[in-house]
C-alpha cells in the first residue's frame, strides 16, 4: 500500500468520528457574491466556498501549504449546509475533523504530507513586554472575527498563544509559529487596517501587533507541513 493510500484510509477511519451528522454540498452557479462562512451550535453554513478553502480550514493551512491539487479547487464554489451535532459553537481548531471528513468522504481526497523548508513568521514577545490579559477562568475558547477594506478585528476568549498564531496565519501571507514561551490562556482583542492605501489611522496588523498586544512577527525560514493532493474528486451534488 502506497503512503498516499495509507494516509487516506487512516484519515477516512478518524474522521468518521467527528463528521457532520447532515451535510448538503451543492455547486455555486451564479459567479457572483463574496466568499461567507458562518456557524452557530450545531450548525455551518457557507456560500461560495471554494475545495481549497475547505483544505486549509481542516489541515490549517495556507494556499502555499496545498500542493499537486487540481486547478478547479480555486475555481469551482459551493454551498455548504451542514449540521454537527454538537450544543455548542465550534471554533477553527474544533471544526477541523468535520471538514476532514467531508473531504474524505464527498471528495474522496487521498493525500499524503511532506515537510519543507519555507518563510514563516515567528510570533514573539515584543521589546516592551506582552499586554496580554490572562484568562483564568476557564471555559472554552470564542473568537469574533470582522474583515472588510476599511477595518479588520478579532476578537477572543480563553485563547493559548499558538491558536492565536493559527489565527494570524489565515490571514497572512505565511505560517506563523507561537515563540512567545507564554503557556496560559489569554482575552486578546486586536484591530488593524488590511488596506494601508485607506487613509483611515488605523496600523498594519503587524504595527497593531506591537502597540495593541506587545506581541510582534518576525519573518525568518522554518520547517512548513504542505498537503499534498494525491487525488481529489468533484462531489455529486445532494
Amino acid at each position: 500500500m502506497t503512503k498516499g493510500l495509507f494516509l487516506y484510509f487512516a484519515f477516512a477511519s478518524i474522521v468518521a468520528a467527528q463528521s457532520f451528522d447532515v451535510v448538503s454540498v451543492r455547486l455555486n452557479t451564479t459567479g457572483a457574491g463574496r466568499s461567507s462562512e458562518r456557524s452557530n451550535s450545531g450548525h455551518v453554513m457557507a456560500e461560495n466556498i471554494t475545495p481549497s478553502s475547505m483544505i486549509q480550514q481542516a489541515f490549517g493551512v495556507r494556499t502555499s501549504q496545498i500542493a499537486g491539487a487540481p486547478g478547479w479547487i480555486e475555481t469551482d464554489k459551493y454551498d455548504l449546509n451542514a449540521t454537527t451535532g454538537a450544543t455548542k459553537d465550534l471554533n477553527d481548531v474544533e471544526l477541523q475533523p468535520y471538514w476532514k471528513s467531508l473531504l474524505a468522504t464527498r471528495f474522496r481526497m487521498k493525500y499524503h504530507s511532506e515537510t519543507k523548508e519555507m518563510q514563516i513568521y515567528s510570533l514573539t514577545v515584543a521589546k516592551g513586554g506582552q499586554k496580554l490579559t490572562e484568562n483564568t477562568a476557564g471555559g472554552d475558547t470564542s473568537t469574533h472575527i470582522t474583515n472588510n477594506a476599511q477595518h479588520s478585528s478579532l476578537t477572543s476568549t480563553h485563547i493559548s498563544m499558538p491558536n492565536f498564531a493559527g489565527l494570524l496565519a489565515r490571514r497572512m501571507d505565511r505560517t506563523v509559529v507561537d515563540k512567545t514561551g507564554l503557556t496560559g490562556a489569554y482575552d486578546v482583542k486586536l484591530e488593524w487596517l488590511p488596506d494601508l492605501s485607506q487613509d483611515t489611522g488605523s496600523a498594519s496588523i503587524f504595527t497593531a501587533l506591537q502597540d495593541q498586544l506587545g506581541l510582534k512577527l518576525e519573518s525568518e525560514k522554518g520547517p512548513v507541513e504542505v498537503i499534498v493532493i494525491d487525488s481529489l474528486e468533484k462531489p455529486t451534488e445532494n
